[in-house]
């Protein structure tokens, strides 16, 4: 863990706020643009994970800085946004994620950033790396909000259009417009956008941040368009404190059998029982093992493991392949054992 302190707090539209924070320690690892910052809470003997992307860039001489939505029934965004202020520390972990911009000078290509509402976080920070790291690269950033009154970082981002102005289209759309084909992005706005400024036989990359609704919109357009799947990216935002309307919830599992496991964490092996309402991260965690988590929901990839005997399921996985699911990776935070002696490798 790392000791951050709170260097300057910047209200946002949209109730918004981007914090801005130094290293104490003076250790913290050089991170990835599109990183997220993992920050820990120790509430008595609770402890409370959230993960926040980088809208600061690594190749800039700028503070660390991440940008925080509110939500109404957010433990720890309320705490952000109401009882934090400039001075406090906070504990953090080291940076990760896979939603990663690694810039080159030998790259050239057309990088399209599809990004709506506070999904322009991790983006914000790949467009400035890209654009300063990268002399002959160009960056397409397609952004949805509902009004320009609501658009997060919409003066910065003109700032940077204008001292870029041959390599930096920023297609602002906003739901609030007149122009009912421009008021949304869809399949023939996505098509267009991507024609207009990626010529034949050019090379691109596509990164989206957003709704699941909105990327899968993005995403399905760009495969049917024939671009391959390795080279669209996206990055999922979760609030753990917002309930879920999901009709699956009220059913009862098809297996409420206890499974023995045997989980291997840092040359230990821990047996643990896992009842069926309990992933194996939970049951972990009530263990007191020091095991790596962020998002609890299977949307980042802290806690990526491998199953090398038996079997598990997962609830729901936004970051491995099929092919490494099939060769037993899994993400522990989701996962419910199969079968009596299932042995996992925490990494």
């Amino acid at each position: 863990m790392f000791k951050f302190r709170v260097s300057d707090i910047i209200h946002q539209p949209n109730q918004n706020i981007s914090i801005q924070f130094e290293d104490l320690s003076g250790e913290f690892p050089v991170y990835k643009s599109g990183q997220f910052l993992t920050l820990n809470f120790q509430f008595g003997d609770r402890e409370v994970r959230r993960s926040y992307s980088f809208s600061s860039s690594p190749v800039l001489d700028e503070p660390y800085e991440i940008t925080v939505k509110r939500v109404d029934n957010g433990e720890i965004s309320r705490l952000l946004h109401h009882k934090t202020k400039v001075g406090d520390t906070i504990e953090v972990m080291e940076p990760q994620g896979l939603f990663t911009y690694e810039p080159s000078e030998s790259n050239h290509q057309t990088i399209f950033l599809f990004g709506a509402g506070v999904g322009i976080t991790p983006l914000f920070s790949i467009l400035k790396t890209a654009l300063t790291a990268e002399s002959n690269s160009k960056v397409v950033l397609v952004y949805s909000n509902s009004s320009k009154e609501q658009t997060i970082f919409y003066e910065e981002l003109l700032e940077w259009q204008a001292k870029y102005p041959n390599r930096l289209h920023i297609e602002f759309i906003w739901s609030n417009v007149k122009n009912l084909l421009k008021a949304r992005l869809n399949r023939e706005y996505i098509y267009e956008l991507v024609k207009s400024h990626l010529k034949d036989g050019e090379s691109a990359v596509f990164y989206m941040c957003g709704p699941l609704f909105y990327m899968d919109l993005v995403r399905f357009t760009l495969l049917g368009m024939g671009f391959p799947d390795e080279d669209i990216k996206k990055e999922t935002f979760h609030f753990p404190e917002e309930e879920e309307d999901d009709d699956e919830k009220d059913e009862e599992p098809v297996d409420m059998s206890s499974y023995e496991v045997n989980l291997r964490f840092q040359g230990q092996d821990y047996p643990l029982t896992i009842p069926y309402n309990k992933t194996i991260l939970d049951v972990g965690l009530e263990h007191k093992i020091k095991l790596p988590y962020s998002c609890k929901s299977g949307m980042c990839s802290t806690c990526i493991s491998q199953v090398t005997e038996g079997s598990v399921r997962m609830d729901y996985n936004e970051v491995l392949t099929d092919t490494e699911v099939a060769n037993g990776r899994c993400l522990i935070c989701t996962s419910h054992p199969l079968e009596n002696g299932t042995t996992i490798e925490v990494y």
